[in-house]
């Protein structure tokens, strides 16, 4: 079925091109009609009120500073937001670290690759201090070689899944549960942790009133977008949850 915006038929060349906006998205057909609607809207809407640009984005980005501009934070919202997030602005922070990594193997189900890990940890809380031969016997890391040292680790160096574990370990012990990544299943040691330092207000608060000032900008584009179509007669896509959870995706995003 066609989609039409306000009596005008979306063309599926124009469709079709979009899509390479958006080859990431769950549905990219969808995202990319949705990003072709609002880029009708928005357009229209610049032509009525006046507004221009040397080309389309530039039509549409002038449009939207000029109707849907975002707040501006104060200090006090920048020193909230400075609080709430001291990991943020932490600098320096390491561990060291040594891991135990179980890799499934063809012919071997993860069910009994999770129970040998299982055990092997069970072994190690009570004898800890044979982690390192058993690294060298077990482990399918390359740095098993070394006892599977892995050396000094920082935030952003590693899965997420195997940071978390990591920066939240007790320093000296053994890991109490397997961490499962896309590598495999890992049992962990830290060593040391250094929690590094966290940089005074001053130094990032110029960084903080940036993103606080694109939160706001992109909410208040997703509310002047919702309002664009709401208003408008759209036929051949159904846009009512979209709208209902303010997740208007495609031209505004651009900017």
């Amino acid at each position: 079925m066609a989609i039409t915006v306000n009596g005008v038929e979306l063309g599926e060349a124009e469709i079709v091109q979009e899509m390479a906006n958006h080859k990431n998205a769950e549905d990219p057909r969808r995202e990319a009609e949705i990003a072709c609607i609002l880029r009708h809207l928005m357009l229209a809407e610049a032509v009525r009120l006046g507004v221009q640009g040397s080309d389309e984005e530039a039509t549409i980005a002038a449009l939207l500073d000029s109707q849907a501009p975002g707040p501006q934070p104060d200090e006090a919202e920048c020193r909230k937001f400075y609080a709430a997030n001291p990991a943020r602005f932490t600098v320096g922070e390491y561990v060291e670290a040594s891991h135990i990594l179980f890799q499934p193997v063809e012919g071997q189900g993860m069910p009994a690759l999770m129970e040998f890990a299982k055990q092997t940890l069970e072994q190690l809380k009570k004898q800890p201090e044979h982690f390192e031969n058993m690294a060298r016997e077990l482990s399918d890391c390359p740095s098993a070689a070394m006892g599977g040292n892995l050396g000094q680790i920082g935030r952003g160096d590693t899965a997420p899944e195997f940071e978390n574990a990591l920066f939240a370990a007790k320093e000296g012990a053994i890991h109490p549960r397997l961490v499962h990544t896309r590598h495999g299943l890992h049992i962990i040691r830290v060593a040391r942790h250094d929690p590094g330092r966290q940089m005074a207000y001053e130094e990032v608060a110029d960084d903080i009133a940036q993103v606080l000032r694109a939160v706001g900008r992109d909410t208040a584009w997703r509310h002047y977008a919702g309002a664009l179509v709401a208003r408008a007669d759209i036929t051949g896509i159904d846009l009512s949850a979209n709208l209902a959870a303010g997740h208007l995706l495609g031209a505004e995003e651009k900017q």
